[in-house]
């Protein structure tokens, strides 16, 4: 934290100094064009040469100062982010807020984990792991959370990782510049829309008018002004009519061209100027080397096209301003020559443009992992393997409180299937996440929360918490025995890591015990790997009939000084002790 605490005094001292200076070039801003029309005015009441020098110098002085103020603009803007960045990490790391997108649109009832597990909502998996600002960086994140890579892609995850984690300032500047692009999923989607659009191209005779009817008003312009003949005049009165009669035969495939691109040429920039920081760095795992080549295109870096387009959006919108439209287009077809040089565009690159923003994408949620290793120091990569063990050292919930969390030893094999029992309160739930949510981090190539991991990676599959769907008409317990069929299914498909807490508790106990006992045996039957949470004491005699594939774990409760004891510490054997009697007989329930 102490890190954090120093940039963030660093980077409000330099915002201190920047706002001195972007206030001093505003006050010079004005002075230098209150000068310039103050040298006009001199100008015209006494046609003095000095003046016209004078406002010359003014005018050239303001647009020195308009550029250096532009440029103090967009250093302010990084400067401010990244104090708000810092101040985020602090806040986290003293547990006082969660200032991060929690991706609850990315929520889905029927995923085989994602709602059991909390990984999206509020103070959800995602939550706490999100350091991204784009629309492309949350989806890529949400997604990563969603699927489990393969061995090759985890490891290759692992390695990238380890070196973001290390490039704390890298990271940082990048995640600066992602929060100034104020991407949205709008803007994202309408630049692919765009790009994806069918390419119609202009009519060959456009393209020689371009040129010919611009030529045209210059040379009766230059003629003009020659001869000060009043018939040239009318020429160019035609030719600027015509020139926007040529415009009008366009217009509307300019406006099909830039619908729905309202300040898009920012965005683009911002992306620009993301794929540039990446394209600097020098990087040295397998997987941040692949995606910096992938920015490389025709002898150019996808940086530099991706400015070229958002320079052609800018040029574009001028044909929204009536004055700025007529006089651009009446002389020179401005945005008729930006058309065709935005169809090229489109034509040579469209076809890669997602590419590169699924580059950006990735760094984000790169970074976003690197960012929790990096805040979470002994917290470890787990090791890989493909013959189905799992075990886990000091392991814990990565989203409990550092004070107050507890670890335990897990191990999935010999036994590769654990019947847990325990009273209410006494940590099964927390415990059965706790196995899905470092599954799920492990699956990604992220660090687990445990001091030591081997995992042989799997799909999971988790029935932990369901709800009434009303939208779908279907009880508690028919959407239940619908996510059983679902985890059934899929462990015909391929073995899987199962989670199972409580089920069937929308039934009579005779009826839920032996459902139980029989999807106990169907799932270890499929080859699954996993755990299941009872408080039916005849479901964990069923280790005796596969004892080398079962095994009866506990957590305990005491009752010290009349009061409930929990250690969360993983036993082994079958729960002893109950706490609910004594909770209602203590609280006057009974």
């Amino acid at each position: 934290m102490e890190i954090y605490k120093s940039k963030l005094n660093s980077f409000s001292e330099i915002l201190k100094s920047i706002n001195k200076k972007y206030n001093s070039i505003s006050f010079f801003r004005l002075v230098s064009i209150v000068l310039f029309l103050v040298s006009l005015y001199f100008y015209m009441q006494k046609n003095a040469a000095i003046f016209i020098a004078l406002a010359v110098v003014f005018f050239i002085a303001f647009v020195f100062l308009m550029r250096f103020h532009s440029k103090l603009l967009f250093k302010r803007k990084k400067n401010e982010a990244l104090l708000k960045i810092n101040q985020d990490e602090i806040s986290y790391l003293e547990i006082n807020v969660l200032p991060f997108e929690n991706g609850q649109e990315f929520i889905d009832f029927h995923h085989p984990y994602a709602y059991d597990l909390d990984i999206f909502g509020e103070h959800s998996l995602f939550q706490n792991l999100n350091r991204t600002a784009t629309f492309v960086g949350k989806k890529t994140l949400a997604n990563q959370l969603l699927d489990l890579s393969s061995n090759e892609v985890i490891i290759d995850n692992q390695e990238a990782i380890k070196e973001l984690s290390e490039k704390l300032d890298w990271r940082q500047e990048f995640l600066a510049l992602a929060k100034m692009s104020q991407d949205t999923k709008s803007s994202y989607e309408s630049l692919l829309k765009w790009s994806k659009f069918p390419i119609t191209p202009l009519p060959k005779w456009a393209g020689i008018v371009s040129y010919i009817t611009p030529v045209l008003f210059l040379g009766t312009l230059i003629t003009y002004l020659v001869t000060s003949k009043a018939i040239f005049l009318s020429y160019l009165t035609y030719v600027f009519l015509l020139n926007l009669g040529v415009l009008g035969m366009f217009f509307k495939r300019i406006q099909i061209e830039i619908a729905n691109a309202e300040d898009i040429d920012k965005v683009i920039r911002q992306y620009s100027l993301l794929l540039k920081k990446i394209e600097e760095e020098s990087f040295y795992s397998r997987k941040l080397i692949a995606l910096q080549q992938k920015l490389k295109f025709k002898a150019e870096n996808a940086s530099h096209h991706l400015k070229v387009l958002s320079e052609l959006f800018s040029n574009m919108d001028t044909v929204g301003n009536l004055l700025a439209a007529s006089l651009f287009n009446g002389t020179f077809l401005f945005n008729l020559h930006v058309l065709k040089k935005l169809l090229s565009w489109k034509e040579e690159h469209a076809f890669i443009l997602e590419e590169w923003l699924e580059v950006i994408g990735e760094f984000e949620m790169l970074n976003s992992l690197a960012n929790f290793s990096y805040n979470n120091p002994d917290f470890v990569f787990p090791g890989l393997n493909s013959d189905y063990k799992i075990d886990f050292s000091n392991l814990s919930h990565p989203l409990l409180n550092i004070k107050t969390r507890v670890g335990n030893e897990v191990h999935f094999h010999p036994q590769s299937f654990m019947i847990l029992t325990g009273s209410n309160m006494s940590g099964k739930s927390t415990f059965l996440r706790s196995l899905g949510v470092n599954m799920v981090l492990s699956g990604m190539g992220s660090v687990v929360c445990a001091s030591d991991a081997t995992v042989h990676p799997l799909p999971i599959l988790v029935s932990m918490r369901l709800s009434d769907s009303l939208s779908d008409s279907e009880s508690y317990f028919f959407a239940e025995i619908k996510r059983l069929k679902q985890i059934m299914d899929a462990l015909e498909q391929k073995p899987a890591f199962v989670l199972l807490d409580e089920i069937l508790r929308g039934t009579n106990s005779d009826d839920k015990r032996n459902g139980t006992i029989e999807v106990v045996k169907k799932v270890i039957a499929k080859k699954a790997i996993g755990a299941i949470a009872t408080h039916d004491i005849e479901v964990c005699l069923t280790t005796n009939e596969f004892p080398d594939i079962l095994t009866n774990k506990c957590f305990e409760v005491e009752i010290q000084n009349n009061e409930l004891y929990f250690d969360y510490k993983l036993r082994d054997g079958i729960c002893k002790n109950k706490s609910a009697t004594f909770l209602m007989t203590k609280m006057g329930v009974i």
